[in-house]
């Protein structure tokens, strides 16, 4: 294993600070909003700016890359998010704060196909599942870590956005010292959305609604916690439990998926996540069994995107995998842009407890679309040729990465995931 990451160690470094950096900064604002009494509606406008700047990015990539090259792209965006990240503090703002989202969501999706490109260039083939599970594992401890800053400081203090601005430009540091040749880049087609649905009409839905729900947790789960009336520490450790919920869970239930009907494992996956979204309102009132509840409804809801990925590849030739994933990729993203500000109008005119209510409705309707597709296409439903991969909802270049592009079989894509657990297990996320 370590002669297969030596080579890359400098881009993992690069994304792990990135991260760490961005992590942060997604949690600090939730908690300065609502200091400075934004609504619950004007926060979920300003966290969907993100989201809309990933859409963005995700067309302005490719032509940046081409011009700039990876290390010149990579040091222009990040030195973006480091001074979108410091103008939050110094104009505090809302309309101001969704152009820094808008420009920061642009920003990262650049930084992140400049780093999956690189990545998916330097690894052989027959390592690509090896790769790929390693920086889902860099991905998904960067973020739980991220959220523990917050024990050294305030949101209503310039220090935390200080470090968050330091931990984005030192991620320029492993990037550029590098001297791994820079690769070429590709145009990435995407499947339309009418092909995606004839396809899999279950992995559309999966994607949609869990962009609508995952696009609110992450851009309002901290202001659900705040408002539950955790203090900023506690923020920070309800932030870090779902996303280690989400390591833990996916695996397992991934490898699971791959013995049986992936619908039916989505419509059991989605329904116990609705089922423990709801249940997150009545443990509101104890802080420990609101750290318990979110980790169970992280762990659950993390694995549908990576399963409605499986259960696409399911039905996809080889050589269309890349433009499928990319066409799924882009809906969820269109859900995650979106669902912020409705969650965040909800939570306006309800209360906080709108948002497990919002999880639990994208969540029960998952389960409808399943279950519905389930009786409907069972004869034409095929068993499950693909393995899964635990993943994050990421870019197009990292679906590159995807062992099914290279016809792994189950095995040696359950070894490449339990990679990813034992390096998960050794890092303490």
């Amino acid at each position: 294993m370590i002669p297969l990451i030596l080579p890359i160690t400098a881009l993992l470094s690069g994304v792990a600070l990135l991260l760490l950096g961005t992590g942060l900064l997604n949690t600090l604002l939730a908690l300065r909003g609502a200091s400075e009494g934004y609504s619950d509606t004007t926060m979920g406008l300003i966290m969907s700016g993100y989201f809309v700047g990933f859409f963005l990015g995700t067309y302005l990539a490719l032509p940046l890359i081409s011009r700039m090259g990876h290390i010149r792209a990579f040091a222009f965006c990040a030195a973006l998010v480091a001074s979108s990240v410091l103008l939050h503090v110094l104009v505090v703002d809302p309309i101001a704060w969704g152009l820094c989202r808008v420009l920061t969501g642009t920003a990262l999706v650049i930084l992140y196909t400049v780093i999956e490109s690189w990545l998916n260039a330097q690894t052989p083939a027959d390592q690509r599942g090896r790769v790929f599970a390693v920086y889902m594992v860099v991905n998904l401890a960067a973020l739980a870590l991220a959220q523990q800053f917050l024990q050294f400081g305030s949101a209503q203090n310039f220090a935390l956005f200080a470090i968050a601005a330091i931990l984005v430009s030192l991620s320029l540091m492993p990037v550029t010292w590098t001297r791994v040749h820079q690769p070429e880049v590709h145009d990435v087609q995407r499947a339309s959305v009418r092909n995606l649905y004839k396809t899999a009409p279950v992995a559309l839905g999966g994607a949609l609604l869990s962009g609508l729900a995952m696009g609110a947790f992450w851009g309002l789960g901290a202001v659900y916690a705040a408002r539950s009336g955790l203090n900023d520490h506690q923020v920070a450790t309800f932030m870090s439990c779902a996303i280690i919920g989400g390591a833990l869970l996916q695996y397992p239930l991934g490898r699971y998926s791959d013995r049986h009907d992936r619908r039916r494992v989505i419509a059991v996956v989605a329904g116990l996540a609705a089922l423990a979204a709801l249940v997150l309102i009545p443990l509101s009132a104890s802080v420990s069994g609101l750290m318990l509840g979110i980790a169970v409804y992280g762990g659950l809801a993390f694995a549908i995107y990576p399963l409605a990925v499986a259960h696409l590849v399911d039905h996809l030739e080889a050589r269309d995998i890349l433009a499928g994933g990319s066409g799924l990729l882009l809906v969820h993203g269109i859900g995650a842009a979106t669902g912020p500000a409705l969650a965040g109008w909800l939570m306006g005119q309800t209360g906080a407890n709108a948002l497990p209510v919002w999880f639990c409705v994208m969540q029960g309707l998952l389960v409808l679309v399943a279950v519905r597709n389930l009786h409907t296409l069972i004869e034409e439903e095929p068993e499950s040729p693909s393995a899964f991969v635990p993943m994050v909802r990421t870019t197009p270049t990292a679906l590159e990465m995807l062992p099914e592009e290279e016809g792994l079989t189950v095995s040696d894509v359950g070894d490449d995931a339990q990679t990813a657990q034992e390096v998960s297990s050794a890092s303490g996320h």
